[in-house]
C-alpha cells in the first residue's frame, strides 16, 4: 500500500484562510526561513556541531507546529464538512495518510 500523497491534490480548501490566518502562517514560515539561513551561516563559519544541531532541532519543532496547525484546520473544516456531506470515509482516509506521512 502506498502511503504517499501527491504533491498537489488539485483540491480547494472548503473554507478559505482568512487574511489573519495567512499572515500568521506566512510570518511563522518567514521566521523558519531565517533560521535556515542562520544555519547556513553557522556551517559556513565552522560553528560547533552541537550548536548547529540545536538550531536544526528548533527548526524541526517550528515546522511541526506549523504542520499541526494546518492539520487541525484541515480536520475542523475540510474533514468535518466531508463527514457532514456524507463523504467522510474518503476524507478520513486522506487525513490518516497525511498524519502517517507527517509523523515519519
Amino acid at each position: 500500500m502506498d502511503d504517499t500523497l501527491p504533491e498537489n491534490s488539485g483540491k480547494e480548501p472548503v473554507k478559505k484562510r482568512s487574511d489573519h490566518e495567512k499572515t500568521q502562517m506566512i510570518n511563522r514560515l518567514k521566521r523558519i526561513e531565517g533560521q535556515v539561513r542562520g544555519i547556513q551561516n553557522m556551517v559556513e563559519n565552522d560553528r560547533y556541531c552541537v550548536d548547529i544541531l540545536v538550531q536544526i532541532s528548533a527548526i524541526d519543532s517550528a515546522l511541526q507546529k506549523v504542520g499541526y496547525s494546518l492539520m487541525e484546520r484541515h480536520a475542523k473544516h475540510c474533514v468535518s464538512d466531508a463527514v457532514k456531506s456524507g463523504n467522510g470515509d474518503e476524507a478520513m482516509d486522506e487525513l490518516i495518510k497525511v498524519m502517517k506521512q507527517f509523523s515519519k
